[in-house]
């Protein structure tokens, strides 16, 4: 029986302390309810994770789409480059410019 792998898109972005809480609020209540609203099938998960260290705060994001197609159509046919809304680059202190992409080969619940 063959089966597709899901792919999981990582990438991290650095705030300082002051702009920590705005650009969660944006990632949550903009960027990935307008990628709700505008359909993209496929976006099963998103996880976003901080770490604090010195005056600037590290967003680890974390996306599992069904398949690389699904990725794709959130990030367009030049999906390893990093998307970034203009909002985000004025809250942003830097970024990465590029997104890993990994296959999930297991996922242990226990």
């Amino acid at each position: 029986m063959a089966t597709h792998q899901k792919i999981i898109r990582t990438w991290s972005g650095w705030t300082t302390l002051e702009n920590a809480s705005a650009y969660e609020k944006f990632l949550v209540e903009e960027v990935f309810l307008d990628v709700k609203k505008k359909g993209v099938d496929g976006l099963e998960k998103v996880s976003i994770s901080t770490l604090t260290h010195n005056e600037e705060v590290q967003f680890f994001l974390v996306l599992q789409f069904s398949t690389l197609e699904a990725v794709k159509k959130f990030a367009g046919e030049n999906y390893k480059m990093a998307y970034i809304p203009e909002k985000a680059k004025q809250l942003l202190k830097r970024y990465d410019h590029t997104a890993k992409h990994f296959e999930l080969k297991q996922e242990l619940l226990l």
